[in-house]
């Protein structure tokens, strides 16, 4: 089998693969992230590219017109290099890739939650500590090894557990001793209950102590770099999840991950965008990444068990068993990640397959488990997990809402980011009357919160029927029927866009969008039922993930998405799960919460075989409901039934 050469525009990028590799293939060499909801299975169209010069081995696909094949328009993960080739990228066919300092979600849950506040009430009693020794040196009175010295001036501090010092810490002390004048900085991390060393330093450097907690989110990944020492943010980084080529969703990752090569591939993915992550953290604050001491990471099951290279395949399997709920903390090297040599990291516990430690972590920031009053969380994303309780007990569960809320299943979505509409406004004949894109400038695509607004306004404009089918009559010339024969609507013409094609939202991405609402609506409904509870009985609805935090309540009501109650009820917590790893690394007995108060009283219920679920979910597929008095602020207002 021979070799090609691969360019890529507008990057202008040129990798060398083996011939009858896939262009996706291709792409993720020359290290571009090209957009893939299905994982390369060609059932999602994202990863349109157009051959400008070459050939491929491609076949005709659904998500190509007569017209796209004669411009060159291929998808990506479906065809196959022959020889040279040059690929132009489009930019609606693109991940983001560099990651970000500071973002417009972590900036605006910092102002509105004031985490801080929320850590005040544990201790600081950090995960990594430094301490300073200062040793007597060898005499003939006291000529214990230098291993003993420094244990025996570290057993002096009775709030510590025995410490273990392994060989790599061990084999550094001789030269380093006797060149500081026996004045030296321990480092030292908890490995669960031990106390690990993670190595010595020259003289005092107590001052610097830097960690970082990291939300390994199915889509995205977010990274705060923590002085440990002064409990405060030194800054903040996120990035899409490079798995994302495997698939947009757990399941298909764990398909995905049915080779031990594949799940090193997996694992290789996201331990690189942590290594990615920590470099612009470093970076950023004007340190090496050897200067972080401890990572600690927050994330769903399978993100964890990707992590770590345990094999997920029980996960999506019944009973639904994962391999491990309170993985061992291990040596961050291990894995890959580069921070100091010796340096730990962990992952907050798991509850069950499908409520991970992401999830425990937004039950900590939400406060939940610290009033009698009973609230429900929900941490709508990829995955949709769900938590209903208080102080006493805690029920939840998770519901397959699909990618939608991501952009993912959506012909013209996209991830949140520079060129997504986030919200939009249609005038009463249809008519564009404004629109916010993050960036500014002209659009790419739709996001989750602008695919609910859009809908929203389709809804409330007589363009669409309660079952999210168009309404001719009141959609005039926008309406028109796309390649593959289902209806869309045009929201801009390509000439009016930053990319190559019109934007539009068609039947199925309603019906996408239907089919995910209705799923969190019924999932909240069962556990409110389990319990003997309604709607009316929460004293606060709490909404989690990057996603939440851009949510608008009022059109999240209107298509059925979020319970009609008080608007005053509900609260964002945005980004929890690592603001809730970075309270665990600030303090032992915030970890030992989340673990036993939080995880360890969790309940989950299992929806799939949940009389209700599987008897009424249907009801839920209509807009907002097919019982439009389960929503009294809108049983006035006209909505078309049919």
């Amino acid at each position: 089998m021979g070799s090609c050469s691969i360019t890529f525009l507008p990057d202008n990028k040129t990798v060398v693969v083996e011939t009858g590799q896939t262009l996706m293939e291709a792409a993720s060499a020359a290290g571009l992230s090209i957009s893939s909801v299905c994982g390369g299975e060609g059932i999602c169209g994202k990863c349109r590219v157009r051959v400008q010069a070459g050939s491929v081995a491609s076949s005709p696909n659904l998500f190509l017109s007569a017209q796209d094949e004669e411009q060159g328009i291929v998808l990506a993960c479906q065809s196959q290099v022959q020889g040279d080739v040059t690929v132009e990228v489009p930019p609606e066919s693109r991940n983001g890739h560099v990651a970000k300092l500071v973002t417009e979600a972590v900036a605006h849950f910092e102002r509105a939650q004031k985490p801080e506040e929320k850590r005040s009430g544990f201790p600081h009693d950090p995960l990594v500590r430094k301490l300073l020794l200062e040793l007597p040196a060898p005499s003939g009175s006291d000529n214990i090894c230098d291993q003993d010295r420094v244990l025996r001036a570290l057993s002096r501090d009775r709030s510590l557990p025995s410490v273990h010092l392994g060989l790599n810490a061990l084999r550094e002390l001789p030269t380093l001793l006797r060149q500081s004048d026996w004045k030296v900085t321990a480092w030292l991390g908890y490995a669960d209950d031990r106390l690990e060393v993670i190595g010595f330093e020259p003289g005092d450097t107590t001052w610097s102590n830097l960690a970082v907690a990291v939300d390994i989110g199915t889509t995205t990944l977010a990274a705060h770099l923590i002085d440990v020492n002064a409990s405060e943010t030194l800054g903040a980084v996120t990035k899409y999840n490079s798995q994302a080529r495997y698939g947009a969703d757990v399941i298909s990752r764990i398909m995905y991950a049915g080779t031990k090569a594949r799940l090193r591939e997996l694992r290789a993915a996201v331990v690189g965008d942590i290594n990615e992550l920590i470099a612009a953290l470093a970076k950023g604050a004007g340190v090496r990444p050897q200067a972080v001491g401890y990572v600690l990471c927050a994330g769903n099951t399978t993100m964890t068990h990707l992590l770590l290279g345990l094999d997920p395949s029980q996960i999506r399997r019944d009973p639904y068993v994962p391999l491990a709920t309170h993985p061992p903390t291990i040596r961050a090297r291990e894995i890959g990640v580069r921070i100091h040599p010796c340096g730990l990291l962990s992952v907050l516990p798991s509850v069950s397959s499908y409520v991970g430690g992401d999830v425990v972590a937004d039950v900590l920031m939400a406060g939940m488990t610290e009033t009698e009053e009973v609230s429900l969380l929900i941490d709508l994303g990829t995955n949709g997990e769900l938590v209903l309780g208080n102080s006493e007990w805690l029920l939840c569960a998770s519901a397959s809402a699909g990618p939608a809320f991501e952009g993912g299943g959506i012909t013209c979505g996209m991830h949140a980011t520079e060129g997504a509409i986030e919200w939009i406004r249609l005038g009463a004949r249809a008519e564009l009357l404004d629109c916010g894109v993050i960036g500014g400038g002209r659009p790419l695509g739709l996001c989750g919160s602008g695919i609910i607004d859009a809908v929203g306004e389709l809804l409330r404009a007589g363009c669409i029927d309660r079952r999210g089918r168009f309404i001719a009559d009141a959609c005039g010339q926008r309406l028109r029927e796309g390649d593959s024969g289902d209806r869309e609507f045009v929201l801009f013409p390509a000439a009016d866009t930053a990319g190559t094609r019109d934007i539009v939202i068609t039947e199925a991405d309603i019906s996408n969008l239907i089919h995910s609402k209705g799923s969190i609506y019924m999932a909240s409904e069962c556990l409110l039922e389990y319990v003997g509870l309604g709607f009316e009985d929460l004293s606060r609805v709490y909404i989690a993930g990057g996603f939440g935090s851009h949510l608008k309540i009022d059109k999240a009501i209107e298509i059925g998405l979020l319970p009609d109650i008080d608007r005053q009820r509900f609260q964002y917590i945005g980004n929890g799960s690592v603001q809730g790893a970075t309270a665990a690394l600030l303090s032992r007995p915030a970890r030992r919460y989340l673990q036993e108060k939080i995880a360890g009283s969790m309940t989950y219920l299992e929806l799939s075989t949940y009389h209700k679920y599987m008897n009424e979910y249907s009801s839920c597929l209509f807009l907002p409901h097919t019982d439009i008095e389960k929503f009294p602020s809108l049983a006035g207002k006209e909505l078309k039934a049919s």
